[in-house]
């Protein structure tokens, strides 16, 4: 059994193996069904699905990421590579892209607007790969195609990022990791690098998709100004402080962000809870009684809570207290100002002063 059974790969490292084993193909003329590819971690097998010549200069090979543990939307979708020997240019290898790959749209990438989303390490592999076996006097040039490529792109960061019509070839190490490593966060802190680079203004921090459909619905930005924090919401604070942003909007729904208001940063359900002890807290301080504090107990959800202090008149006492104690966390930890606006599920608004952002 191949290596890559064993461990994700990236899709940068299926687009290297489909290239290398297209030049192999010309060069041996020999339909190839398992390359080698160096990676910038270790070296790595490479099952080729298909693999034909297609003229005494050309040929294409294709292949797919096999599932891993990690619910990944590139897992066994085709990437194509057509590569051509052609009259040497000056480089041994000319990288370019095709249907399926995106196109870069905003500055603030690691590509320059206008260039296919084949990120800088994929690149690297794919010249490091084959540069070796092209002859003297050519130059292979590799074309990457990834049929269902639009479509995918819808279930990525992508649009949000300016990339268009397609999905990015990525890869940093040429093994693919789960998505609560290091390899997700770099890709959610490239909203911040976009939105820097575009030269935007009044910033508005949301957990997911849920927080921008109600922040576009209700405050007056563009979906640009939104960045997506998922789960690492101190890793996002902490990245925007380090590029010198002091002040932004913290918008969301109250169950999401109460976390933050009792120091939890990382908001996946898994990793830590607490949304009844805080806002049982904070109701206890606005001063709810015994019984309150009991029914509060007992709730299944946060909204069930926000209803019960309905009830009483203590929702937006209590709400203003959460909001004040989330602004007091990430100033203690990260020396941010943030204006902060809890909303229910509805977008309705639980705590005050909200109209300077409408």
């Amino acid at each position: 059994m191949t290596e890559n059974n064993y461990v994700g790969v990236t899709t940068g490292t299926i687009a290297t193996a489909c290239s290398l084993a297209a030049l192999e193909a010309i060069i041996d003329s020999t339909d190839i069904v398992c390359v080698n590819v160096q990676t910038p971690k270790k070296t790595l097998d490479i099952i080729i699905d298909d693999c034909h010549k297609i003229s005494s200069n050309s040929a294409c090979a294709s292949a797919h990421k096999n599932p891993y543990n990690d619910p990944d939307v590139t897992v066994n979708l085709d990437i194509i590579a057509n590569v051509e020997l052609i009259d040497f240019t000056g480089e041994k290898v000319l990288i370019t892209g095709g249907e399926g790959v995106g196109i870069i749209t905003k500055p603030g990438l690691q590509i320059p607007v206008g260039d296919y989303a084949i990120n800088p390490v994929p690149r690297k592999m794919i010249i490091k790969n084959l540069s070796s076996k092209v002859p003297e006097d050519k130059t292979a040039k590799v074309i990457i195609t990834i049929p269902k490529g639009r479509e995918i792109a819808k279930k990525t960061m992508n649009p949000k990022l300016g990339i268009i019509d397609g999905i990015s070839v990525l890869g940093t190490t040429g093994i693919a990791r789960s998505m609560s490593s290091e390899a997700y966060k770099n890709s959610i802190v490239t909203q911040i690098d976009v939105a820097i680079a575009s030269n935007l203004t009044d910033l508005v921090f949301v957990p997911g998709n849920i927080g921008e459909k109600l922040a576009l619905m209700n405050l007056n930005v563009t979906k640009s100004q939104i960045i997506q924090t998922g789960n690492y919401v101190g890793f996002m604070f902490e990245e925007a402080k380090k590029r010198g942003i002091d002040k932004f909007t913290f918008f969301g729904h109250i169950g999401k962000l109460i976390k933050v208001a009792g120091g939890i940063f990382n908001t996946k359900h898994a990793v830590a809870d607490g949304r009844r002890e805080i806002m049982i807290t904070h109701a206890a301080l606005c001063g709810a009684n015994q019984d309150i504090i009991k029914k509060l107990y007992d709730s299944a959800t946060t909204d069930d809570m926000l209803d019960i202090l309905s009830e009483f008149n203590l929702q937006n006492e209590v709400s203003n207290s959460i909001s004040l104690a989330i602004r007091q966390r990430c100033k203690q930890k990260f020396d941010l100002d943030l204006d902060v606006i809890l909303v229910d599920m509805q977008g309705n608004y639980l705590n005050d002063n909200m109209e300077e952002f409408l």
